[in-house]
């Protein structure tokens, strides 16, 4: 059994893989969800987070607890820490797994790279230099019944907005890495462009959910069955 390491999104902490976590384990697998600088519990210890801070918060928590064959996931947001770690954390990687999430290119930055970046930007600079969190309207559409919005709202915290404008650092083409993009599918039929460059490697392939962005919470069963199944592959 292998060590999943889950990364959650902008604005969530380890407690949006509740679910998904104990599925896991119950399975038999170790598994180590991770709350970023600045977010959830750790809100008032990284407020000034960057990204290259969620990197190391990554790094560390896998060289810390000495964890080998390790899967890490990022969901969303942290796609981008996550596939920076992923080369960095070496031959303890067995696999990465971006679940409707962004990956990073070198050089480029969150807002950079994503269509609604430039209100992004503005929203970060109107908000005393956070991401305002979520509210039940941007969960709309995405298979989520009231009880799941609710909750995600509430667990919502600002999100460091230097985390989204700084650059992404990579030293070899993500291509190189063992991969899975995990495309969801209520949010978009297409993998974002940088993801879909990716996936044309061998090492990368291609699942899908029929769900919103935020399956954690809409079908966090079918979601853990999915990574146990890329766990054992």
């Amino acid at each position: 059994m292998g060590n999943f390491v889950l990364v959650p999104g902008a604005w969530l902490g380890a407690w949006a893989w509740d679910t998904v976590a104990a599925e896991l384990r119950a399975a038999g697998h170790d598994v180590h969800p991770l709350t970023l600088s600045g977010l959830a519990e750790r809100r008032d210890t990284g407020s000034w987070a960057g990204q290259q801070t969620h990197v190391h918060d990554i790094v560390d928590a896998v060289e810390r607890r000495d964890l080998h064959d390790v899967v890490l996931v990022g969901h969303s947001y942290a796609g981008i820490p996550v596939g920076q770690a992923a080369e960095l954390i070496g031959d303890r990687l067995a696999r990465v797994v971006f679940v409707d999430a962004d990956v990073p290119v070198d050089g480029e930055s969150f807002v950079s790279g994503w269509p609604g970046g430039a209100e992004v930007e503005a929203s970060i600079a109107a908000n005393g230099g956070s991401w305002p969190p979520l509210t039940a309207a941007d969960c709309a559409g995405q298979g989520l019944d009231e009880e799941q919005i609710a909750r995600i709202v509430a667990g919502s915290t600002p999100h460091p907005g230097a985390t989204l404008t700084e650059p992404a650092v990579l030293a070899r083409s993500l291509g190189e890495l063992p991969a899975v993009y995990v495309k969801c599918l209520l949010d978009g039929p297409e993998p974002p462009p940088a993801a879909a460059a990716l996936l044309q490697h061998d090492s990368w392939a291609l699942l899908t959910l029929d769900t919103g962005h935020w399956p954690m919470f809409s079908r966090p069963r079918e979601l853990a069955a999915l990574l146990a199944g890329v766990g054992a592959a």
